[in-house]
């Protein structure tokens, strides 16, 4: 099954790979961390601060594509910080109605540039 990538100029890449790709019903979007896309660089701040333009990022890509928040089917959230799960949270509920996207949250030693936070997910293409 070949694969379609999904780019938008608003949301920052960070190395080689497609921000999301379309296989079948599925689009698989790339683990967004916290980083300007106008700057390149990672926002400082909270782990809400952080978290907001995982999501900005993300939503960016869905809009490319056609989608929104309702087609999200499952999210991966990884922390370096367990202990920011609950705001994390907070934010991430912002995004989302019940019922809510299948949802997986991994604490990790370290991510790219320095971030807090990084988060990917899936979304169906048709229903």
């Amino acid at each position: 099954m070949p694969r379609k990538k999904v780019n938008v100029s608003t949301a920052a890449v960070v190395g080689p790979y497609s921000q999301a790709v379309q296989a079948g019903d599925f689009l698989m979007c790339s683990g967004q961390a916290p980083v300007n896309p106008e700057t390149r660089k990672l926002v400082e701040g909270s782990i809400a601060d952080q978290t907001r333009p995982c999501f900005a990022n993300l939503f960016q890509i869905l809009n490319a594509a056609g989608l929104a928040s309702d087609d999200v089917v499952a999210v991966n959230v990884y922390l370096v910080d367990m202990n920011d799960f609950r705001a994390m949270n907070e934010v991430y509920a912002q995004y989302f109605e019940a019922p809510y996207p299948a949802r997986m949250t991994i604490g990790c030693a370290s991510l790219p540039l320095g971030a807090r936070v990084e988060i990917g997910l899936t979304a169906v293409i048709s229903r």
